[in-house]
């Protein structure tokens, strides 16, 4: 079954956009976009939101096929090669390649999708990612240790974490892989923690 993946670049202390909502301070540079590429690269459907997706729509216009390619091409090729499934209720057309729009977020639908998918689907964004944890989906997060403290807030639920942390050499980014399965009603379990 495929899995269904969270990731995020931030701040060391947790941030995915300031106080105004730009993350231009995130840009990664080539040896960071290089690992974030190997992350992608298994990706088959991306799944975002509306602002997710206007954002991300860059990469199908990206210059690829350069001879000597660097990880931005690179990552464009990953980008336009996967589907994307846009949530949103008030996007009428889509200007992308292999995309298409649902009206609402179906954890059923994820679910039947996991288990039809040969490669792995990655959530975009941290409300989505928050949505499809509230309603008891198990994500994997590839994201920086601190990533439930991000200014969207996206892990603001009762879950049980594993954690696996390391950092790129010679960049201030670090990564972390957390695994999170949703205990459903965190009262009633003896397992839960406080994030």
């Amino acid at each position: 079954m495929a899995k269904l993946i969270y990731s995020a670049i931030s701040s060391l202390d947790g941030y995915v956009a300031d106080a105004e909502g730009n993350f231009d301070w995130s840009v990664p540079d080539e040896e960071v976009h290089t690992f974030v590429n190997d992350l992608e690269r298994p990706i088959g459907t991306y799944v975002y939101g509306r602002r997710m997706y206007e954002v991300m729509r860059y990469w199908e216009t990206a210059p690829t096929g350069i001879s000597e390619q660097s990880a931005e091409q690179e990552y464009a090729e990953i980008w336009q090669a996967a589907d994307k499934i846009i949530y949103s209720r008030s996007l009428e057309i889509v200007s992308t390649a292999k995309t298409w729009i649902e009206r609402e977020f179906d954890p059923k639908a994820i679910q039947q999708l996991k288990a039809a998918a040969a490669r792995d689907i990655s959530v975009g964004g941290p409300t989505l990612a928050a949505q499809a944890l509230r309603l008891g989906l198990s994500v994997t997060c590839s994201s920086p240790p601190s990533l439930w403290q991000a200014a969207r807030r996206p892990f603001r639920t009762r879950s049980v974490w594993s954690f696996n942390c390391w950092t790129s050499a010679g960049s201030a980014t670090a990564w972390c892989t957390c695994i999170t399965e949703s205990r459903g009603d965190w009262r009633k379990s003896p397992h839960w923690s406080e994030i």
